[in-house]
């Protein structure tokens, strides 16, 4: 697969997706604590519209917190454009370079594929993430990552029930495969998407 291209095609599909959104749905929560879907949608724009220079100054006014720094960025800006001005953001750079500091392309389309979980699953759409392009970001995981994204895997393995794939050790947790990939990146998941004894640990109240 070219990376690249499934990049861009990732892009450009949840572009389409946000546009058909109805407005008050750019109002409701998302997967990330504490962002609406306008926020995830400023964010998922903020590597193209930010330079590194700019980076910079935002994470020393923050403190050098990366959290604070992204979350005031995503607040402010999706204050600051209208939904359909955050949905262009991502079309018209599909095929725009940023990537991570970390991973390269393979964690650019995480940063792409997670995020529009994020908003697809808690809306409940539907959306299933092409298998090429999930395999791709499955491939990223490791117990550094899950880590880094607050995930707590200890004693748990996931075993997908839609792809031949597991992670980890442990108490079986069962779920879709982008279902389990949230969960190796830190979310808590609506009632009824995981099964397992463990299942309640990764499950929203």
């Amino acid at each position: 697969m070219d990376i690249t291209e499934a990049i861009a095609a990732e892009r450009r599909e949840l572009a389409d997706l946000f546009d058909a959104l109805p407005p008050g749905s750019w109002d409701a929560p998302t997967l990330c604590t504490g962002w609406r879907v306008r926020e995830v949608v400023a964010h998922m724009s903020m590597g193209f519209r930010y330079s590194f220079a700019r980076q910079a100054r935002e994470l020393l006014t923050a403190r050098g917190s990366l959290h604070r720094m992204t979350d005031r960025c995503a607040r402010r800006d999706a204050a600051a454009a209208a939904p359909r001005e955050l949905a262009a953001f991502l079309r018209d750079n599909a095929h725009h370079p940023w990537t991570p500091p970390v991973g390269g392309l393979a964690s650019a389309l995480g940063h792409d594929v997670i995020h529009g979980l994020d908003v697809t699953v808690a809306l409940d759409l539907g959306r299933r993430v092409p298998e090429d392009r999930l395999r791709t970001v499955l491939g990223t995981l490791s117990p550094r990552s899950a880590r880094f994204f607050g995930a707590d895997l200890t004693g748990v393995a996931l075993h997908a029930d839609d792809l031949d794939w597991s992670f980890g050790t442990g108490t079986p947790l069962y779920g879709a495969a982008q279902d389990l990939a949230l969960v190796a990146f830190g979310r808590r998941l609506p009632p009824g998407r995981l099964r397992g004894e463990a299942s309640g640990r990764f499950t929203a109240a």
